[in-house]
């Protein structure tokens, strides 16, 4: 540790500091043009694949990472059990896989928006019934909405506890990569979290 703080110190104790604060984008509140959100796009895909994908800009999320609302959200629109969506719209034989989140990249989370996706994978029935589909998806999200968090601080312990083990259990990654996500995370999370921040869950907040 010793040679490595060295290294550091002679390479890059030269560059100047500007002194300027890191900057910040959350002014542009609106980077999207909402109203075109608001409606539905066909794309012809090169495979044959039905897909359909519900997407929602909302605020930015990346300060509540110690919360980690949309992970949470995710895990309940993605459960494959009895009462879930998936469960339901495979009953149909309209559906063959669903999942939702935010991927935690610059483009999906930064300092202006957090995008949102749900994508369905369709049979060739369920296409023909993309309409019901997307339907039952809003259906669920105002089931969640109304039922609100309150009742669900164990399952946002048991996404903790699995989080954790994955962390804690996890294979070694390649050095370089691994650096390299240091470094990001070096400009996103509170110092004490810049190895943690990207991968637990800390604190349940139900308002978040």
């Amino acid at each position: 540790l010793d040679t490595l703080e060295k290294w550091v110190t002679e390479i890059f104790s030269e560059i100047p500091n500007n002194g300027l604060p890191k900057p910040s984008f959350d002014h542009l509140t609106q980077p999207f043009d909402t109203p075109e959100f608001h409606k539905l796009y066909r794309v012809v895909p090169i495979r044959k694949v039905h897909s359909l994908s519900i997407t929602w800009a909302l605020p930015p999320q990346e300060q509540y990472y110690r919360v980690k609302p949309l992970h949470y959200i995710s895990w309940l629109v993605g459960h494959e059990g009895k009462g879930s969506v998936l469960s339901f719209l495979r009953k149909k034989f309209w559906a063959l896989a669903l999942y939702g989140g935010n991927g935690e990249t610059g483009f999906e989370q930064n300092s202006t928006y957090s995008i949102f996706s749900i994508s369905v994978t369709l049979t060739d029935e369920g296409y023909k019934h993309f309409y019901e589909v997307a339907h039952v998806v809003f259906q669920y999200v105002k089931m969640l909405q109304k039922r609100g968090p309150e009742k669900r601080q164990v399952i946002w312990e048991e996404i903790q506890k699995i989080e954790a083990n994955e962390f804690h259990y996890q294979e070694q990654t390649d050095p370089v990569d691994y650096v390299e996500s240091l470094c990001e995370n070096m400009q996103l999370f509170q110092k004490e979290d810049f190895l943690t921040g990207d991968q637990l869950l800390f604190e349940y907040k139900p308002e978040v």
